[in-house]
């Protein structure tokens, strides 16, 4: 428990919306452009396996490869979420995280860490593609954003498609680092 104390106050510094003092946490959003999360947003379709294949640096996930985010329905209509992460090579130690995500609105939900119950984050799905095959995450504050894929390799087309709707939300991609995944 004592190595997981680091990556919690890391979490907790980093993805949470309160304010912190400027200069303290990378912003990588223009917050003068609006942001809109996906209005058709399906969480019983969002359910599963996702594997982030781009992201915006963020302490909580420094050093972070095969990074997945699994979704789960749950009876009362929130998901459970458990993301892994592999700390510095894709055969390094596993990092793991337990939470559920509340849905507050069309493709809103707000994201909460068993490890870390005092904190919660909105986290806004941006853009789906049709199939459920592809997502963009971001956060109002611009302090972090996700491409997600469900499966670890990602089509050119789509990641084109997710970084133009990242820049249409204010995002600088030129910021945006690839996370190395292993084959499925």
């Amino acid at each position: 428990m004592h190595r997981l104390i680091p990556f919690l106050l890391a979490l907790a510094a980093c993805s949470s919306e309160i304010p912190l003092p400027p200069g303290t946490v990378p912003v990588y959003r223009d917050t003068s452009v609006p942001i809109s999360s996906i209005a058709l947003f399906d969480p019983a379709r969002y359910a599963g396996t996702w594997y982030e294949v781009a992201r915006f640096p963020v302490a909580f996930e420094k050093g972070c490869v095969g990074t997945t985010a699994t979704y789960a329905p749950l009876p009362d209509g929130g998901l459970s979420v458990v993301n892994l992460c592999r700390e510095g090579a894709l055969d390094g130690p596993v990092k793991r995280i337990e939470g559920r995500a509340e849905v507050t609105g069309p493709g809103r939900l707000t994201v909460t860490f068993d490890q870390v119950p005092f904190l919660s984050s909105p986290y806004w799905v941006l853009w789906v593609d049709e199939g459920y095959r592809t997502a963009v995450v971001g956060v109002p504050s611009g302090r972090a954003g996700w491409i997600l894929n469900r499966d670890p390799q990602i089509p050119a087309d789509r990641l084109a498609a997710a970084k133009e709707i990242l820049d249409f939300n204010g995002y600088d991609v030129s910021k945006l680092m690839t996370v190395p995944q292993g084959a499925r």
